[in-house]
């Protein structure tokens, strides 16, 4: 599909923005001129660090899938690594260092007692 017919189907889907922020690539301008809305482009060094840093979780999985020659090894790991990365990931920037240090605890000792 041509990026403009992505970016229609965006404002179909959502409404026109009133500002539309991306980043220097070429196409984009020619995209926003055909669907009229080049006036609302916004460009800048920083500006699209929220777009891409939500990126960043598929990313991180996408960068551990590299390693993986066969699709069948990929899929067993990919059913897998979900599970225990929701157990273990206890978001340590949300809690104070005593809590964190108990959850880990607690999420370990689940860990063993699934894996005895």
């Amino acid at each position: 599909m041509p990026l403009t017919g992505h970016f229609s189907t965006t404002i179909n889907r959502h409404g026109s923005a009133e500002q539309i922020v991306t980043d220097g690539l070429r196409s984009y301008p020619a995209a926003m001129r055909e669907l009229g809305n080049l006036d609302r482009r916004e460009m800048g060094r920083w500006l699209n660090n929220r777009a891409e840093n939500s990126h960043l979780p598929f990313r991180r999985r996408e960068r551990a899938m590299l390693r993986f020659r066969q699709m069948k090894s990929l899929q067993k790991f990919a059913s897998v690594h979900a599970n225990v990365h929701n157990h273990f990931n206890l978001e340590r920037h949300l809690v104070d260092r005593q809590t964190y240090k108990t959850r880990r605890s607690a999420a370990l000792a689940e860990w063993q007692n699934l894996m005895a």
